[in-house]
């Protein structure tokens, strides 16, 4: 098999400072973290062809939005190259989301690869000699391959069943109000969200026309389960399982994270009955497994 099976889940990890692409809680950045076990820093497997050629395009398993090459140049102070964010998959360019991995055989480690963006630009960590500049980027020149460039894939075996979400926890000797389930913190200024959604069918279907939507306060992924629920008929915020969808064309991402990013955009969210077997066709990546031996060869 090869590296990248679509819909698996992988990490890239830094082959220079062994750390993890990550997708930062914001929703919108990315960077370089030392935290492996975290869903945040697992990737699902979207393969696709466009014009004869093989793409592979990465979402995120903590937010369900896609790794690209943002349309502002500028990277951050210190950094080399373009931006690389977590973005829709159309929400600008349908290239940016869209990557080719290759083989670094020029000198290197035999299990290195380089991954490349469409317009010929290879995705790079930052930090060699500054290692507080965590900011992923790809490179803007047409210079030699660096071994900032070189990424370790790591598979990423599915559980065996589904996380759980945990409810809202409340802070002590904090101004709270009573919830739906339980006395939570309530911040001075609660993230506003547009949520729009759509029950599947027990197989997983919708009908891409008829969307609802509402407004939701807060970052409580469980509140927003039982949001859902509640608009639906159901007094159990377990009724249904959420995914995200970052864009028409995107895959569903299940959202088993406790709180949604911290940088408020529209969300599309499919809702999908739990212990259908739509929602039982779900995968959910193991990231406190330990990683296989990577015996395979990238196409």
């Amino acid at each position: 098999m090869d590296l990248f099976p679509d819909g698996t889940h992988v990490r890239l990890q830094s082959r220079e400072l062994g750390t993890y692409l990550y997708a930062d809680e914001d929703g919108v950045g990315v960077s370089l973290s030392q935290r492996r076990a975290s869903l945040n820093a697992a990737w699902q497997v979207h393969r696709i062809v466009h014009e004869g050629v093989a793409y592979v395009l990465l979402h995120g398993a903590a937010y369900g939005r896609y790794l690209a090459v943002s349309p502002d140049a500028a990277p951050r102070r210190g950094h080399r190259g373009r931006r690389v964010v977590q973005s829709d998959r159309d929400y600008f360019d349908p290239r940016a989301v869209m990557w080719r991995v290759i083989r670094a055989w020029d000198g290197g480690d035999p299990d290195d690869v380089i991954v490349r963006h469409d317009l010929h630009r290879n995705l790079r960590a930052n930090g060699r000699y500054r290692r507080w500049q965590t900011g992923v980027t790809v490179d803007d020149t047409f210079a030699a391959w660096s071994t900032m460039m070189r990424w370790t894939v790591q598979a990423i075996p599915p559980r065996e069943a589904p996380p759980e979400i945990r409810l809202p926890v409340a802070t002590p000797n904090v101004g709270t109000r009573r919830g739906l389930f339980r006395r939570r913190t309530v911040p001075a200024s609660e993230p506003q969200w547009m949520i729009w959604y759509e029950l599947a069918d027990d197989d997983g279907n919708v009908d891409e026309h008829n969307w609802d939507n509402f407004m939701f306060s807060g970052r409580s992924v469980f509140s927003l389960m039982a949001r859902v629920a509640f608009r639906e008929g159901h007094r159990d915020a377990n009724h249904f399982v959420l995914c995200v969808k970052a864009g028409h064309d995107a895959r569903r991402t299940p959202l088993v994270i406790d709180l949604l990013p911290s940088q408020v955009h529209p969300m599309n969210i499919v809702a999908l009955t739990k212990g259908s077997p739509g929602a039982a066709a779900l995968v959910y990546p193991d990231v406190d497994a330990e990683a296989p031996a990577a015996d395979a060869e990238v196409p």
